[in-house]
C-alpha cells in the first residue's frame, strides 16, 4: 500500500477535492453546520454556521509545498464573513490547515499581497506568498487556533 500521505500521486483536481472535504470535516468536528455550494462561480466553496445569526463563506485553496496561491479580486471580495482556508500538502505529512479572514488584505504585507496588474492581461488578484520566510506569519492563522474564535 502506498504511503497514506503521498500527495504527489494525486492530480491537481483530486488534491483540490480532498482539501475541500477535509476542511468541511474539520469545521464539522468543531460543531459547525456545513452547507456545500452547488456551483463555485462566486469564489465560495461552502458555507458554515454555528448559530442561525452568524455564517461564514469559505473559499478553499490547496497547495503542494511552498508556492504562490491567489484569488481573483472579482470573485473573492474581502468581507468580515469571508474566510480563506489554505491546505498545505507536503509528501509524508498530514495536511496543514490555516484559516485566514479575508480582511487581512485590507493591509497587504509580504505574506498577503495585492496585485492589480494595471495595463496587463492578468486579472487583479489577492495572493498568498507561501515561502519559508513567511511561514511564521502564516502560523498565526493555524485552523485550530482560529476556528474556536468564530
Amino acid at each position: 500500500m502506498a504511503n497514506r500521505f503521498s500527495w504527489s500521486r494525486l492530480t491537481k483536481q483530486q488534491l483540490g477535492r480532498y482539501a475541500e472535504y477535509f476542511v468541511m470535516m474539520e469545521f464539522t468536528l468543531h460543531g459547525f453546520d456545513v452547507y456545500s455550494a452547488e456551483v463555485d462561480d462566486k469564489g465560495i466553496d461552502f458555507v458554515v454556521r454555528k448559530n442561525p445569526a452568524v455564517y461564514y463563506d469559505i473559499q478553499v485553496k490547496s497547495v503542494r509545498g511552498l508556492n504562490y496561491i491567489f484569488m481573483r479580486k472579482d470573485k473573492f471580495r474581502p468581507s468580515p464573513n469571508l474566510l480563506l482556508a489554505i491546505v498545505l500538502f507536503s509528501d509524508g505529512r498530514e495536511p496543514q490547515l490555516y484559516l485566514v479572514p479575508s480582511t487581512v488584505w485590507s493591509e497587504p504585507n509580504t505574506l498577503f499581497v495585492s496585485r492589480d496588474y494595471a495595463g496587463k492581461k492578468s486579472q487583479p488578484e489577492w495572493g498568498v506568498n507561501l515561502t519559508q520566510k513567511n511561514l511564521p506569519l502564516l502560523a498565526t492563522f493555524a485552523f485550530d487556533s482560529r476556528v474556536d474564535g468564530l
